[in-house]
């Protein structure tokens, strides 16, 4: 992201309890639509000693660049959405798009608001 960054429009996203793999699938959906602090192939790296690791990246949603497309992840995935109340609800649309989404919890604030969903495999994708 760049110095054309809008208030109000960035997302952080965060995802605990998976594979490297399943990270990038997620990302990569993600960076299909919005601009974002991390680039679309991106290398991604393993945690030291078996270690549970957290993947983290800021979305810019101000404009949708297009569709994510159906994904495939190997375990379901928990992501936890943080940032405005309309950002964070237009990343929750487009991982439906990707993805089987869950809502898990939520918390909301005056301007913000915090989404714990659980990822599975998109529709249309094959085991």
């Amino acid at each position: 992201m760049n110095s054309t960054e809008h208030s109000g429009t960035q997302v952080l996203v965060e995802l605990t309890g998976s594979s490297k793999e399943d990270a990038n699938a997620v990302f990569g959906a993600l960076c299909t639509a919005f601009e974002s602090d991390r680039e679309a192939d991106e290398e991604l790296h393993n945690g030291v000693n078996g270690r549970p690791m957290v993947w983290s990246a800021t979305y810019d949603v101000f404009g949708v660049r297009e569709q994510a497309a159906p994904a495939r992840l190997t375990a379901p995935v928990t992501v936890t959405l943080q940032g405005g109340y309309r950002a964070v609800d237009q990343v929750r649309e487009q991982l439906a798009v990707a993805f089987a989404v869950q809502e898990e919890g939520s918390a909301s604030g005056d301007q913000e608001k915090e989404l714990q969903l659980r990822l599975e495999s998109g529709p249309g994708t094959s085991p």
